[in-house]
């Protein structure tokens, strides 16, 4: 049974997340599958930090490109083959293909990038450029 203000929030939270991804340059991505990852995008002084969350799925089923300061993360959650005794009464998890690709807004040095998988989290680390970095100006009196 689906309570009344359920529908709407998930609503909301789709509609928020869409303005969030206008905002930010993030790429439109292609609905492969039932589902998609959630993630944390940050910057620091000398990188700039994706986290996201994959739980399921072998590491070795995941890929990470960067090409023209785009930065794509996709793989896939295979379904759990079921017992034929097994009767559901609640499904929840989502299954299927993924694609999430975000535009880094400053250079980066394509070498140096870095991916950990660990317990079911994916952080990826791309170090900026020194174009990326920028630089201060000293500001002399005359």
């Amino acid at each position: 049974m689906m309570l009344p203000g359920n529908g709407l929030t998930v609503l909301r939270k789709e509609m928020d997340r869409l303005f969030d991804r206008l905002w930010e340059g993030e790429l439109p991505e292609p609905r492969l599958g039932e589902w998609s990852p959630t993630i944390d995008f940050s910057e620091t002084k000398d990188a700039f930090l994706v986290k996201t969350e994959v739980p399921g799925i072998d590491p070795k089923e995941i890929q990470v490109s960067l090409q023209d300061h785009v930065l794509t993360i996709s793989g896939e959650r295979k379904k759990e083959e079921e017992e034929k005794d097994e009767r559901f009464y609640r499904i929840e998890r989502s299954y299927g293909a993924f694609t999430r690709s975000i535009r880094l807004p400053a250079p980066v040095d394509e070498h140096k990038v870095n991916a950990v998988f660990k317990n079911g989290l994916l952080m990826i680390t791309v170090p900026k450029s020194a174009a990326g970095k920028g630089t201060f100006v000293p500001i002399r009196t005359a």
